[in-house]
């Protein structure tokens, strides 16, 4: 819908939108965005809606002072200790450190054991694996402040000023989309004004258009999260943003921030369990675990092959793996495998030959591990795919893991092969048709001695 224009206002095309405001600043990002989740073998372009400006930095606007953009920035100067970066880059404490495992040490504390032997085969509900990570946010009224969890107190009096701006706005304004469906929460939200936006949910709220669509399916939620605004995130979800929501891509708010590596925004979302889907799918059959494991893989290949390791790029790294296992803790099933290729998480981390990921995976404890293992993808099973990383310096070692493991060298993909007939020929070849071998060699034995017992 169009705003109803005075004679000194300009069109509404001349207004700063979601979809140019989150442009601007991925044209200022220089680090390399990961491949979109939706497919998990041709890299594409991001979303439009992917990053956000800061909130320390200026916008200015063409159209008239009573813009969305003049009318949220000329009102206060924003703290500059307020200021969000976003992805790939996070603010505040390392949830990495939080939720990462250590690569080089066994993976095991009474609490993780338990949540994980009890909530991976299912797909149903779960409980709170971790009560520390839950909490309930009300909505405030005048004059009253709350703690929020991710350490900032929304300020009262910017608040109130908030509330006194859209007060005076025009109600078509203040209330309506444009013709890119942004309201003015969507604008507030990708800017990152937390104040403003907490002022137009509440008038937007009361009248049912809380949830409002721009045009590629976003809600204000949907915004928050790819805006890496975990406090926002939090306070639409205080006003009762449906937290399922999805956009033209079938891709909800856990898809986002699995996808971006956002754990500060993971953790807002999966706070507001049970009612958070976290085995939805996209529009490519994919779950937000599927999305967060293809996304780590992605980060991984952007590793350079030699030379310094690249700071950025590990802290990425490891905040998406958090992201995994904070998804994993919650309840994802581990045993989900995406519709068009019925691949594991397992799948996509051997597939490209991920270490760090496969190691992580395998060392959870699963009752019928084996069983997950050995999972079929289109016929290939993990070991297939291991079979195939011809060249991939971490080849043997995920082959030996893969073994450890109980993975099975004498399964027969489609074209009826196992593993050892996917084997690069040569030296290197050679000598891991020897290791597989042995391996069924042995399993092979093991069979024939229990049959014997019996």
């Amino acid at each position: 819908m169009h705003f109803d224009k005075s004679p000194k206002e300009k069109p509404c095309s001349t207004l700063p939108t979601v979809k140019k405001l989150l442009e601007q600043k991925r044209r200022r990002e220089t680090s390399s965005v990961p491949p979109s989740c939706s497919t998990a073998s041709t890299p594409s372009a991001p979303p439009t809606t992917t990053a956000t400006l800061s909130l320390a930095e200026s916008f200015t606007c063409s159209g008239a002072s009573s813009s969305y953009s003049d009318m949220a920035v000329s009102s206060w100067q924003m703290p500059q200790e307020s200021t969000h970066s976003y992805y790939p880059s996070h603010p505040g404490p390392s949830f990495a450190a939080a939720y990462s495992l250590p690569m080089t040490t066994e993976y095991a504390t009474q609490q993780q054991l338990q949540g994980f032997i009890d909530t991976m085969p299912y797909e149903g509900p779960m409980s709170v694996a971790d009560p520390s990570m839950a909490s309930s946010w009300s909505v405030l009224g005048p004059g009253q402040a709350e703690q929020l969890s991710f350490g900032s107190a929304i300020d009262i009096a910017r608040l109130e000023e908030a509330r006194m701006l859209l007060n005076g706005m025009d109600y078509s304004r203040a209330t309506g989309q444009d013709e890119d469906g942004d309201t003015i929460l969507h604008i507030y939200t990708a800017k990152g004004l937390r104040e403003c936006a907490y002022a137009a949910a509440e008038r937007l709220r009361d009248i049912g258009r809380l949830d409002a669509k721009e045009h590629k399916g976003k809600t204000a939620l949907l915004v928050a999260v790819t805006a890496n605004q975990p406090e926002i995130v939090q306070d639409l979800l205080s006003f009762g943003s449906d937290i399922n929501a999805y956009d033209v891509k079938g891709q909800t708010a856990l898809h986002l921030a699995a996808h971006y590596g956002l754990p500060g925004v993971l953790q807002a979302i999966l706070s507001s369990r049970p009612s958070v889907n976290l085995e939805a799918r996209n529009y490519d059959g994919m779950t937000p675990l599927h999305c967060a494991a293809i996304s780590h893989n992605a980060t991984m290949k952007a590793f350079p092959s030699i030379g310094l390791a690249d700071v950025g790029l590990q802290t990425m790294a490891d905040e998406k793996l958090s992201c995994v296992q904070m998804l994993l803790q919650s309840g994802a099933s581990l045993l989900s495998q995406e519709i068009k290729s019925n691949k594991t998480v397992l799948h996509l981390a051997v597939k490209e030959g991920n270490i760090d990921l496969v190691t992580y995976l395998l060392r959870i404890p699963l009752p019928n591990i084996k069983d997950f293992i050995n999972l079929k993808a289109h016929g290939h099973t993990a070991l297939h795919m291991a079979a195939g990383l011809h060249g991939n310096p971490h080849q043997e070692e995920i082959l030996q893991l893969l073994l450890q493991r109980g993975a099975d060298p004498s399964i027969r993909n489609l074209e009826n092969d196992q593993p050892a007939h996917l084997l690069q020929i040569g030296p290197e070849g050679d000598k891991l048709k020897l290791m597989l071998k042995k391996r069924s060699a042995s399993s092979r034995r093991r069979i024939v001695s229990l049959q014997d017992q019996e």
